[in-house]
C-alpha cells in the first residue's frame, strides 16, 4: 500500500526574472513587471509531497521530525530572505518560481532518503502555483 504525506511549508524571497540572452525590450515583453531592475519578492509556499508504505509500527509514511528538519536545513535557510539571483542555483538559469520548484524538487530527490519524494508544489501568489513532480506524470 502506498500512502501519501504533504508537509507546508512558508519562506519569503525576492528575484528579478531576467534573461541574459534576450535584450532588454524582449526582458520586458517577456516577464513585464517581473523585469523590474530592483526586482519583488514573494511570500512562498511550498509543499513537499512523499510517498511510501506505511511502516506498521509507527503508523507513518515518514517520521515529520526529519522531513522537517530536512526542509528546514537545505530548503529554508537555503532561499529564505534571499535574493534568489544571486546564488548559485541562478547564475545560469532564470529563477522563475518554475525553476525555483525543480532545483528544491532536486535537493529533495538528491539527498532526502525517508520517503520517495512524488512532487514539489510552490504557491507563489494566490493566482500562481506551480508543481514538479521530477518527470513524473502528477496525478490529482
Amino acid at each position: 500500500m502506498k500512502a501519501y504525506l504533504t508537509r507546508r511549508y512558508l519562506f519569503s524571497a525576492s528575484h528579478r526574472l531576467h534573461c541574459v540572452e534576450m535584450s532588454d525590450a524582449e526582458n520586458k515583453a517577456v516577464y513585464g513587471k517581473c523585469n523590474n531592475p530592483h526586482g519583488h519578492g514573494h511570500n512562498y509556499s511550498v509543499e513537499v509531497t512523499v510517498a511510501g508504505r506505511v511502516d506498521p509500527r509507527t503508523g507513518m509514511v515518514c517520521n515529520l521530525v526529519d522531513l522537517d528538519s530536512f526542509v528546514q536545513e537545505k530548503i529554508l535557510e537555503r532561499f529564505d530572505h534571499q535574493n534568489l539571483n544571486t546564488l548559485a542555483e541562478f547564475q545560469a538559469t532564470v529563477p522563475t518560481t518554475e525553476n525555483l520548484c525543480v532545483e528544491v524538487f532536486d535537493i529533495l530527490e538528491r539527498d532526502f532518503h525517508h520517503a520517495e519524494i512524488e512532487k514539489v508544489r510552490i504557491e507563489e501568489t494566490m493566482l500562481n502555483s506551480f508543481e514538479y513532480a521530477g518527470g513524473r506524470e502528477i496525478r490529482y
